[in-house]
Parts: C-alpha cells; sequence; structure tokens
C-alpha cells in the first residue's frame, strides 16, 4: 500500500536530487558551457575557497539566530494560546497563520517598504530624533523579515504539543507550592520538548535555504548560499557549480540538524528520567 507513495517520493525528490549530484561532477568550461567529463573540482572550490566560507558562515549564524528569536517569540506565544479559551483561540491561532496565505515575495516587499530608507520606521526614528537608520540591505533586514516569516512554523508544533498536555497537571504542581516558573520548567517544559525541535529543525532548515528573503532584502552585496546558487544558474550558467553548493548546503545542513537533535534528545531523555 505504500508503494505508490513511495514511488511518488522518488520521482519529485529523489530523482532530482539524484541528477543533480550527477551535474555536480561535470566539466565546466565558460565558452562552451558543461562538457562531458567529470571532475571534483568544483566540490575542492566550495571546500577551500575562503569566499564560500564566509557565505557559509554567514547563511548559517543568520539562521541560528532567526531560529533562537523564533523560539523566544514563539514558545510564549504557544503558551498563552494553548491557555485561551474560544473563540478568542480561533482568532489568534488565525492571525498567526495568516502570514502563509500571503506570497513570500509579497512580505519581502512590504518589509522593504517599511525599512527603506524613507519607509515607516525611519519616518519614525527621525521624528523621535534618532535620524534616519540603514536598515534595508543588511543582515538586520534579512534576520527581521524572516523571523516574520518562519514564526509560524515555531509557534504550530509548540502549541500541538501544549495540546496533548493536561492542564491539571501543572495545577496539581501549583497545589503542591511549586511555583509558576518551577511548574513551567519541570512540568510543561520537558513535555513539549518534541514541539521545541520539532519547529527549531523546521525553521533552521526554512532559513537556511531561503531565497526570496535574502535576495530581496540582502542586495546583491549580501550573499547567501540560496543567492548563490541562484547566481551561479542563472548569471554565470555554471550549473555544475551551483549543483555543488547546493549539495554542500544539503550536507551541511543535514549534519546541523541531526547533531542538535541528538542534542535535544539527550536532554529531553535526562530531563525526563
Amino acid at each position: 500500500m505504500s508503494a505508490p507513495a513511495l514511488l511518488l517520493f522518488a520521482c519529485m525528490l529523489l530523482v532530482p536530487l539524484g541528477l543533480t549530484t550527477v551535474l555536480s561532477f561535470h566539466v565546466f568550461d565558460h565558452a562552451t558551457g558543461v562538457k562531458d567529463g567529470y571532475t571534483t573540482a568544483h566540490y575542492l572550490a566550495v571546500v577551500t575557497d575562503e569566499y564560500y566560507h564566509g557565505i557559509f558562515w554567514r547563511t548559517f549564524w543568520i539562521s541560528g539566530l532567526t531560529t533562537l528569536l523564533c523560539l523566544a517569540i514563539g514558545a510564549p506565544e504557544a503558551y498563552i494560546l494553548s491557555r485561551m479559551s474560544n473563540p478568542w483561540r480561533s482568532i489568534c491561532l488565525l492571525v498567526v497563520l495568516a502570514p502563509l496565505l500571503v506570497s513570500v515575495v509579497v512580505r519581502a516587499f512590504g518589509w522593504s517598504m517599511l525599512l527603506g530608507p524613507q519607509g515607516v520606521i525611519n519616518h519614525a526614528l527621525q521624528a523621535i530624533g534618532l535620524g534616519p537608520v540603514r536598515i534595508l540591505y543588511t543582515e538586520t533586514a534579512v534576520i527581521i523579515a524572516l523571523v516574520h516569516v518562519m514564526l509560524p512554523f515555531m509557534v504550530i508544533p509548540i502549541w500541538t504539543s501544549l495540546q496533548k498536555l493536561d492542564p491539571w497537571v501543572e495545577n496539581a504542581a501549583l497545589s503542591l507550592n511549586a511555583s509558576p516558573f518551577t511548574a513551567l520548567r519541570r512540568i510543561v517544559l520537558p513535555q513539549v520538548v518534541p514541539g521545541l525541535l520539532s519547529g527549531s529543525l523546521l525553521v533552521f532548515g526554512l532559513s537556511a535555504s531561503a531565497f526570496a528573503i535574502p535576495g530581496l532584502l540582502g542586495g546583491r552585496r549580501l550573499k547567501m548560499v540560496a543567492t548563490v546558487v541562484y547566481d551561479e544558474y542563472l548569471h554565470e550558467l555554471n550549473w555544475p557549480l551551483g549543483g555543488a553548493i547546493a549539495l554542500v548546503l544539503l550536507l551541511a545542513n543535514l549534519i546541523v540538524m541531526l547533531s542538535y537533535n541528538r542534542l535535544f534528545e539527550r536532554r529531553y531523555k535526562n530531563a525526563m528520567g
């Protein structure tokens, strides 16, 4: 019964990934394009060139900071949502999910208007005497927009985990003279670790591979891995190098996420034990 799903998975993911892998080993000549020979020069260039090191470092630290900010904002937001009663819970949940109904490109253009030199934020800063501040085309602009885009992917998994938690367990801890902070730390937090883990992995993975936000709010100088892949494919027409960079990003992303998953699960087992 799982054969149709496995076949669809192979056609939609494994086959394109395999073709990209084969393409990344092809020889490329700037005069004639992709050739039939094979080489590992593209991977060596990505691994040894400091230019790519800087781009990968920028991509991962922006993704990590975005994940931390989404966690700091999304976890309390999900906890408040879980304690609400209808119809306020449904209304607030709709507000959280509403950004997903709008194209990420539209949201990026909206942030570019807000953060631009003549945007609302700079006008507000000038009104209070702080003067114009350059925000657009900086890492700050990219992080702000990524947090806005990725926040629902953090809130929903945590909120789902909280729905499985019996609120009377926390009330029982409070009735036994536990402080609200102690009840939250020792009763609620260990129960929602799967939601925290799922949300963090989703946000980090999507942020590391984001293209529209860095491309529109970071500009041409602020490169991230996805924008470099785009440039190699469509500007330089160096498809093998673009495929190599994309596969290195995939591998690095998997290593970071699996390490994070293992660390989180180990702490979760210690907390539950």
